[in-house]
């Protein structure tokens, strides 16, 4: 938990302006990583999947928004949290 917190700090330099791109990236893979632990235990969980297949779409379409308007932001977003690149970008 403080390995986010740090790089939350570091994506949007201590401002906690959540409707920077970033961060809402941020806060959405920490809501991604709470979820994939859950359904690790609860498979049967549909309501659950439903749910974190609504929140990788949302973090997609952010990161495409990021990756067209700030391309060195979205690589240094991309490179912190630890997450895969889109496709082709």
């Amino acid at each position: 938990m403080d390995k986010y917190k740090s790089i939350d700090a570091q994506l949007v330099g201590g401002n906690k302006d959540t409707g920077f791109t970033a961060s809402q990236i941020y806060y959405l893979t920490h809501q991604i990583l709470k979820l994939t632990s859950h359904l690790e235990s609860h498979s049967g969980d549909y309501s659950s999947q439903r749910g974190l297949r609504k929140l990788l779409g949302r973090r997609r379409r952010l990161l495409i928004y990021l990756s067209d308007e700030n391309a060195a932001l979205y690589t240094k977003v991309v490179k912190n949290l630890g997450i895969r690149g889109l496709k082709g970008r």
